[in-house]
């Protein structure tokens, strides 16, 4: 019988799999289909089954943008996988986990290629103003007055923020552009020849662009600020394919009403879906909502590799690709 607050389907039982958020339809299934899966988002008293069957579950399959909380994490005592889908971790406390013998995967390598891209499309979007042309030829301004000029991409001066597996894609295909590429990351890349800048107030001072790719976190908030982009200029490029929570957006929005900058392309924001009215009224500000991975090879992909991640701490209780130790 089941206990009060539960519902008599919940399929709860040892070693039960939690997923936290929405997943891609053929993931769910196959979660469902292989493990006594438990759909907290879908529960009536999602309080109550954690109350009452918490100690059942072994393992937590999430998403990146809702991660596993601290409270959620304890109402889960026996919990000793928390799976993401996404590179993102920043919404799990990674530390807090592991000194609670709970280990963390995410899905690393697969979504590499289509952020890259996307990047360097957002790059060449903003700075050759795409976005901004295609409206102004459907709004019929362009039988009235030759569109404003752009500016060059090929030659320019392009740092990179984050030198890890999506900074090091972004910086080689902007390679084929005849760019310079610098960075700026904790730490030297072993193996590249790009320059190595202290801060990333000096990378913005260099460069023609900035484009950020580190993580997010803690580590990380706020750190382009407003003193970041007052270094970039008001020739400067700003593109985000990283987190909302890497740059001040209050000063972004600052920076973009004066003219401080030259244009951003943000993928991400502080608060989504939710986008500043500034941005959006500003036709120097390409805007995307959140789809540097939004392929559906790509998607499949992340979907595999949570899968697999599954499988294996199930039969051997280790994951496949766990959050390296220097990553928090």
């Amino acid at each position: 019988m089941s206990s009060p607050g539960t519902t008599p389907d919940v399929p709860a039982g040892p070693a039960t799999l939690l997923q936290v958020s929405p997943l891609l339809p053929r993931l769910e299934q196959a979660l469902a289909e292989r493990h006594r899966t438990v759909r907290l988002h879908e529960l009536p008293d999602p309080d109550g089954f954690l109350r009452d069957r918490g100690g059942d579950v072994v393992a937590a399959v999430t998403s990146a943008r809702f991660g596993v909380g601290d409270a959620l994490m304890d109402a889960l005592p026996n919990l000793r996988a928390i799976v993401h889908f996404g590179v993102g971790h920043e919404t799990t406390d990674v530390v807090r986990a592991r000194a609670r013998g709970i280990d963390v995967s995410t899905t690393p390598d697969v979504l590499t290629d289509c952020v890259a891209d996307l990047a360097v499309g957002a790059l060449i979007d903003v700075m050759r103003r795409v976005s901004e042309a295609d409206r102004y030829v459907r709004a019929g301004r362009w039988s009235t007055a030759p569109f404003p000029l752009a500016s060059r991409v090929s030659g320019k001066r392009v740092g990179v923020l984050g030198l890890g597996r999506i900074g090091r894609a972004v910086a080689r295909r902007l390679e084929g552009f005849g760019v310079e590429v610098a960075y700026c990351s904790r730490v030297p890349v072993p193996g590249v020849a790009y320059r190595r800048l202290p801060t990333a107030r000096a990378l913005a001072e260099w460069c023609d662009a900035l484009v950020v790719t580190v993580a997010g976190g803690t580590g990380t908030k706020g750190l382009v600020s407003a003193e970041v982009l007052e270094a970039l200029g008001s020739d400067g490029y700003l593109v985000n394919v990283a987190r909302g929570s890497v740059v001040d957006e209050s000063a972004l929005v600052a920076a973009v009403e004066a003219g401080r900058i030259a244009g951003a392309a943000l993928d991400v924001f502080a608060d989504e879906p939710h986008v500043p009215r500034a941005l959006l009224d500003s036709d120097r500000v390409v805007l995307l909502p959140h789809i540097a991975s939004a392929t559906r090879e790509t998607r499949e992909a992340m979907g595999d590799l949570v899968l697999r991640n599954v499988e294996r701490f199930m039969a051997e209780g280790v994951l496949l690709t766990p959050v390296p130790e220097s990553a928090h």
